[in-house]
């Protein structure tokens, strides 16, 4: 194929030709959604229905929980579709779809682990500086700040992947996922391109820092509470978030920076599996079910 203007659809990952493979695929893809959608609707449903956890930091909980029900949904479901209709295809709009809505939700998910780091530093650190901080003015104009970014992160990243020529459909991988598109090109990266390409990488390193230094300062205040109780709760919170966001952020640097590869391999399948479909299953664990007030309220739930 010459150019993308003579393109109409693209070739995703094939599990396996066996049937029986490609069922068990969809069967395993099904329950890690639905697994998945259940745990963030819970968040959304128990912060809604108790009036006590309307506050910034359930708030940060509830958007993080829409962001990483997107991105399984944007994803997942197209996959499942394939082994069940035992096909491959996805049509050049959907695929421009999907790493456009990808994107935004992977940006806008990046940056509101950031925000809730500051979060918990401020209220671990400032304490008494925490409601003057992180009222809900400031808390709006986050949140709101972090999906208009988003979203022009994801439109200037999708036109820049779709602005180049390809020389061939086939991805593989899974989904439309820009490294493997951008393996797909006939010549050298756009301009806007490399320059997306260059910011992602500066700004996601900037985040790490961030995130690093946030978690340093509060387990340095952690150490001077006298209480162990005290100090094993805010670390039982703290070192699994670091955990998760580590592994998203590792993971996803070497799916991206990774020499291009003309061939399948399980590597990048798990690359991938790691910091697109963990993390949306694990944030609302750590962040909230293990929670004291949010247990509480799902087991009055559980009750009606």
């Amino acid at each position: 194929m010459e150019n993308e203007t003579t393109l109409t659809y693209f070739l995703l990952l094939e599990f396996s030709k066996d049937r029986h493979l490609q069922l068990l695929h969809f069967f395993l893809f099904f329950m890690l959604y639905l697994a998945t959608a259940t745990a963030n609707l819970l968040i959304i449903s128990v912060v809604a229905f108790d009036r006590r956890l309307h506050n910034p930091m359930y708030f940060f909980l509830v958007n993080l929980a829409l962001q990483d029900m997107g991105i399984v949904s944007v994803i997942l479901p197209k996959s499942m579709i394939n082994s069940l209709m035992d096909t491959r295809h996805i049509s050049y709009f959907g695929c421009f779809a999907q790493v456009f809505i990808f994107a935004c939700f992977e940006a806008s998910d990046f940056s509101l682990l950031t925000v809730m780091a500051y979060d918990r530093y401020v209220a671990i650190c400032n304490p008494l500086h925490y409601e003057m901080v992180m009222n809900w003015k400031a808390c709006t104009k986050i949140v709101i700040l972090v999906w208009v970014a988003s979203l022009l992160y994801g439109m200037m990243h999708t036109t820049g992947t779709f602005s180049i020529p390809f020389c061939s459909n086939v991805v593989n991988q899974f989904f439309c996922e820009i490294p493997q598109l951008l393996k797909l090109s006939c010549s050298a990266f756009s301009l806007m391109e490399v320059v997306v390409l260059v910011a992602s990488i500066t700004v996601g390193f900037g985040c790490f820092i961030f995130i690093i230094f946030s978690y340093t300062m509060i387990f340095k205040a952690v150490l001077r509470i006298p209480s162990f109780k005290g100090r094993q709760k805010t670390f039982s919170t703290c070192l699994p978030h670091l955990i998760v966001f580590s592994v998203f952020f590792v993971t996803a640097c070497l799916a991206y920076l990774r020499p291009p590869s003309s061939t399948p391999s399980y590597f990048n399948f798990t690359l991938t599996a790691l910091y697109c479909l963990l993390p949306p299953l694990l944030n609302p664990i750590i962040y909230s079910i293990r929670n004291k007030n949010i247990k509480s309220v799902l087991s009055k739930l559980w009750r009606f």
